[in-house]
């Protein structure tokens, strides 16, 4: 497609200019494929990898051009934890494909390819292969994978280990996409079979299998010994302080082992040596800037950790290149530059005229949300071709076009649109998760990505297992609603659910919920009424009422909880009335310094990370006093939240307090503070019991003085008596293990500076009176990259589980946990372990040592000088380790959920995979409760179930424990979430000055019939459950992109949706214009249909009457509030049409745009 001429003569150098967008790889994919040697394209940082590595494969099609990744390890220089073994498992892919590599592109970050890597016989000579057939040497072949780094265990769950069963041999080779099973008959290999590392289970079968070695460099005896050697050449520190010592000694690879690779080798190589002979380079303009700021980072840091004599540190040229012998490696090479400004002419400069798609994005608050689109595709007369990131996306994006007369033919890739040219096809769609996409004026062509029709990056979404969810879905769901389980009609009290039935009514087929009432009656309730029914929740459902239709007895029981509920909304209220009334302080910082402080976080926000802190901000900066809960799972990022809000207060020359449960957690925030403060003349103190009487009180008196900008603190603050000078903000960190009476001092100092609140696990009432209106709630339900879950077990306390458990994680260089809760033995359960597990370096920690001893041991484990701590519930808040991935919980039973979750929280901060082992005795001597909270904890394994996990815990609890006793028979009365639906609507009707109608259903709704089937057939949706949770869904989609993404998702997960369900999302649609126009009946047949009004419609009576008088025949006004209507409609498309058409000239003039 386009005409490259490239010289690729060793040292010359290319000028591409006028790249921008996805041009850039497109112009790199066709010069690439044009080469029949390896290309490199070498970008500023790994995130750019990652998204030209898409874009690349998009270009290239071909199926024998391979695209070879060297990712980033994914940590900074001198981390003490290693890369994931993921991570690991491409680049000793990368390494070991590339010496032989033609016809192929390499894509490697510039930080990396500065690293100093393995001698380039390393890999080949640790590398073997097996087939079906050949002859297995059971010991060779563990002789082999231990020489090669792979751990034995006992299940293979990740890259690197290996498992013997009998004459089953389980192995996960690096660079291998799943694990492989080996099945021996007496010596032969019989077979050889993928499985899944999840459930176990084998797929296909396959006939050879090639083993890279599981590590970047060698861990048997002689490189161990030459390590040692090396070491003592290096540093002159005593070796016997020195843990990353101790562990080569012992063949431990510890965390962070990386960072001393040059002392495995005589001399180390770099990727430059593993490079084929035929080579060409590709690289952005500006790429050295890239690489003196990771040079000065590395030197920054090792100034920074080299000061610690336990972990002496190799200099920055040990361990990387620096910026000048990098450049005079790539000097050497045939290299184009690429720039997104015009090339100067020249010998080998070209300038392409690829530019950036032009603003062609979905407007909602237009009239006409393609119009932008439509205009574009006026004024171009090329080819385009759209891309959507999945089937189901495309499936909706299509029928999208049709709404502008675009109907696009689908092509199989970007080649099967070049190739489409000669055909009448102006407009095709293709299927592709590409950022950006591409606008060519010359060659008549343009790339549209679905990121950029709807504003926003919806490839964010790919790697995550389980889609964000918001507060409102993930409380009113009505999923998991068992047959027989009590449910809620507003109208007609407690009913019990016995599933989905199908009835014709007027000659359409609906789907209806079965509920069963008192005497065998029975209510048919149509999906579309799902905002009249509600979960029973929370307490004993075997003891919810079952009501009788057709008498008082629900209408009484609702009345008197509503009496009740109005009570307890305006004390609510009163509490935040008073701060609410007051004008507060408005905070100001300065743009320019925040975004700076901004800029010096080292990692990439997350989405929800991003929504918080500028939701906090915003706080601030207004002068309405902040009261913000920010709820984000454990390692999610709530820290630098507080962060940037510290940071605002202080710059307004206010004082900022962290209040924290625990010594330990102040302790560990003090060292991130100062550490993320270190640049700025900022002073960060802490009040704690790891400080003196005398330090405790120079710091108060600092403090009063105006000398402390940022104090950190236990519950000791709440009972000093401090007169701050400038207090302005407080963050309170882990609200629920605050006692009661230090809530009630927290309370007091509510009303007079701006609150953030952060947990991870909120305790009920804070969840609730979050959820309802009365503080503002900010989620981070969005993991960062890479973070995996924790593998949670529920095991029975034996000695074999215990052994296999710890040794599986220190034999991979990591620490473990394990909670014992009890002072008086924990002595004795330490040594037991140290004889169960010999390999171990063993310590305890617990609230009872003296302050000075339990600092020493936390910071011995967080400098790895020991690798299993035996502790007590004192690790549970806070301390972050990212070394120590697996936790083993003693007498789980005994734990409430909130303290479950935060324990297993302790593990997984870092991105390798991480386990929680809850040991329990058997399942006979627990009680039910204890049952149900190790059930809701196992389930709720996925990231940022904390959530999930709060609203468990309230209804194992029962609701009594919400707002006093006096409420639970309310609240059994009629149901735990009615009664806080109903408490939500009469908080906002007081906040808003309203009396609080709570006798009406909570949301009116709008009764939307089209005399057509509309439901989700159970052909093609069998599972009940998943059909009443999607009818739910449906039903609370508020936003036409909310109903577009609930589309993609069923059709994605469970294929093309069937004509009947396509009718339920046009019945949506109609009725999110319906309810935008006080609507609140639309009807429609095959002859015509009619619109019923509701009283507070926004719609003007004039424009009623104008459409009746322009056009009598077809319109006419009844009663006042029915607007009916005459046209043929037979079709399904008809109806549809017609109604939109009519419902877009109701909407009033200053809606339209």
């Amino acid at each position: 497609m386009l005409d490259l001429g490239i010289s690729a003569k060793p040292g010359d150098k290319n000028h591409w200019g006028e790249l921008q967008a996805a041009g850039r790889a497109l112009a790199i994919a066709e010069a690439a494929q044009q080469f029949d040697g390896l290309s490199i394209l070498i970008t500023e940082t790994a995130r750019e990898a990652a998204a030209q590595s898409r874009a690349l494969a998009f270009f290239s099609a071909e199926q024998d051009f391979p695209i070879l990744n060297f990712p980033d390890w994914e940590t900074l220089p001198y981390d003490i934890f290693s890369p994931h073994q993921d991570i690991v498992s491409a680049r000793l892919q990368t390494l070991s494909n590339l010496p032989n590599a033609q016809h192929a592109l390499l894509i490697v970050p510039l930080p990396t390819l500065m690293h100093r890597l393995a001698p380039t016989d390393f890999i080949a000579s640790r590398t073997f292969a097996y087939e079906v057939g050949e002859l297995l040497d059971r010991d060779e072949l563990q002789q082999q994978l231990s020489r090669a780094g792979y751990n034995r265990v006992d299940t293979v769950y990740e890259h690197g280990e290996y498992a013997f069963r009998g004459s089953l041999i389980d192995i996960y080779p690096m660079g291998a996409v799943q694990p492989f099973r080996i099945d021996l008959l007496d010596d032969e290999i019989e077979s050889l079979r993928l499985f899944d590392s999840e459930s176990q289970r084998t797929s296909e079968n396959v006939t050879e299998i090639e083993l890279l070695p599981a590590r970047e460099f060698p861990l048997d005896k002689q490189a161990c010994n030459q390590f040692l050697n090396n070491w003592h050449t290096h540093f002159d520190k005593d070796p016997a302080k020195c843990p990353v010592y101790r562990d080569i000694k012992d063949g431990i690879a510890p965390q962070g082992i990386e960072y001393y690779l040059s002392l495995f080798f005589d001399e180390t190589a770099t990727l430059f040596d593993y490079l084929p002979e035929k080579v060409q380079l590709f690289s952005h303009v500006g790429i050295e800037d890239a690489a003196l700021a990771f040079w000065q980072d590395s030197n920054a840091r090792y100034a920074e950790y080299g000061v610690d004599p336990t972990r002496p540190i190799l200099s920055p040229k040990e361990l990387f290149l620096g910026v000048e012998e990098v450049f005079q490696q790539i000097k050497k090479l045939p290299r184009t530059e690429i720039d997104r400004q015009p090339a100067k002419a020249g010998a080998g400069s070209i300038n392409f005229n690829l530019r950036a798609v032009p603003d062609v994005a979905v407007n909602s608050k237009l009239g006409n949300p393609l119009s932008t689109l439509q205009e574009f595709i006026e004024r171009f007369d090329g080819r385009v071709l759209f891309c959507a990131e999945s089937a189901g996306r495309r499936e909706v994006l299509a029928g999208f076009l049709k709404k502008i007369n675009i109907v696009a033919t689908e092509v199989e890739n970007w080649q099967g649109f070049i190739n489409s040219s000669g055909s009448n096809n102006r407009f095709s769609v293709t299927t592709y998760p590409i950022d950006q996409g591409v606008y060519s004026p010359d060659q008549g062509i343009c790339l549209i990505t679905e990121g950029e029709l709807f504003g926003q990056q919806v490839m964010q979404r790919r790697r995550r297992s389980k889609a964000s969810e918001s507060p409102d879905h993930i409380f009113k769901s009505l999923a998991e609603l068992q047959h027989g389980a009590p449910v809620v009609h507003m109208d007609h009290g407690v009913g019990r659910f016995q599933g989905l039935v199908t009835l014709e009514v007027d000659k359409s087929v609906q789907e209806f919920l079965m509920l069963v009432y008192a005497n065998d009656a029975k209510l048919y309730v149509p999906v579309s009424s799902l905002h009249l029914i509600s979960r029973f929740g929370g307490g004993d459902q075997s003891m919810a009422p079952l009501h009788k239709l057709g008498t008082d007895k629900w209408s009484k029981a609702k009345e008197k909880a509503a009496k009740q509920i109005r009570d307890t909304a305006a004390e609510l209220l009163d509490i935040y009335a008073r701060r609410a009334a007051r004008k507060g302080f408005a905070f100001n910082d300065n743009e320019e310094d925040y975004r700076k402080f901004s800029g010096e976080f080292p990692f990439e926000e997350t989405a929800d990370q991003l929504e918080a802190i500028d939701a906090v901000r915003r706080d601030l900066l207004s002068p309405q006093p902040m009261d913000r809960l920010v709820c984000g799972d454990v390692g999610f990022g709530k820290t630098e939240v507080a962060m940037r809000a510290a940071f605002t207060a202080v710059s307004s020359s206010k004082q900022v307090v962290i209040l924290v449960p625990t010594t330990l957690l102040a302790h560990q925030h003090l060292q991130n503070f100062r550490d993320r403060f270190a640049n700025w003349p900022i002073k960060v103190e802490e009040l704690s019991r790891f400080r003196t009487s005398q330090e405790q009180d120079q710091v108060i008196a600092d403090t009063e003085s105006g000398k402390v900008d940022i104090l950190i603190s236990t519950h000791k603050l709440l009972h000093a008596k401090i007169d701050f000078e400038r207090l302005g903000l407080l963050i309170i960190d882990e609200e629920h293990r605050f006692g009661v009476r230090q809530k009630d001092k927290i309370k007091s100092m509510r009303s007079s500076v701006d609150i953030l609140t952060m947990t991870a696990t909120p305790i009920p009432r804070t969840l609730n009176l979050s959820m309802h209106a009365v503080r503002d709630l900010s989620i981070i339900a969005t993991p960062p990259a890479r973070r995996l879950s924790v593998k949670t077990f529920i095991r029975q306390r034996e000695d074999r589980v215990t052994r296999e458990a710890i040794l599986r994680e220190i034999l991979r260089g990591g620490q473990v946990y394990f909670l014992h809760n009890d002072v008086k033995n924990i002595q004795r359960t330490a040594d037991e372990l140290a004889l169960l597990v010999p390999e171990a370096r063993i310590n305890i920690a617990h609230g009872q040592m003296r302050e000075r001893q339990l600092e020493q041991v936390m910071s011995d484990f967080y400098h790895q000088r020991f690798n299993v701590l035996v502790c007590t519930t004192i690790i549970e808040t806070g301390i972050d380790i990212p070394s120590a991935n697996t936790i083993l919980i003693e007498r789980a039973d005994k734990f409430g959920l909130a303290q479950l979750h935060q324990l297993r929280g302790r593990v997984g901060r870092s991105h390798h995979q991480a386990y929680a082992y809850l040991l329990t005795p058997p399942p006979k001597t627990m009680t039910s409760d204890a049952l149900k909270r190790l059930e809701a904890i196992s389930a709720a394994d996925h990231l940022g179930s904390g959530f999930t996990l709060a609203t468990n815990d309230l209804e194992i609890r029962g609701a009594g424990e919400l707002l006093g006793e006096e409420q639970s028979g309310h609240i059994q009365a009629i149901g735990f979430t009615l009664y806080l639906e109903m408490l939500e609507r009469a908080v906002n009707a007081i906040k808003n000055g309203k009396q609080a109608e709570l006798g009406s259903a909570l949301d009116q709704g709008i009764e939307v019939n089209l005399h057509l089937p509309a439901l989700i057939p159970d052909d093609y949706l069998p599972d009940v459950n998943m059909r009443l949770t999607l009818y739910k869904r449906l039903a609370n989609c508020q936003t036409e992109r909310d109903l577009y993404e609930l589309q993609v998702e069923m059709i994605d997960r469970f294929g093309l949706l069937p004509e009947p369900a396509k009718m339920l999302f046009e019945l949506a649609k109609l009725r999110q214009m319906g309810e935008r126009l006080g609507l609140i009946k639309i009807e429609a047949g095959p002859n015509g249909g009619r619109l019923k009004f509701s009283a507070s419609t926004p719609v003007e009576p004039m424009t009623i009457i104008e459409m009746v008088q322009k056009r009598p025949g077809t319109f006419r006004l009844q009663n006042n509030d029915q607007l009916s209507f005459t046209t043929e409609m037979e079709t399904a498309e008809e109806r549809v049409d017609k109604l939109t058409f009519i419902l877009d000239q109701l909407i009033p003039a200053e809606n339209a745009n």
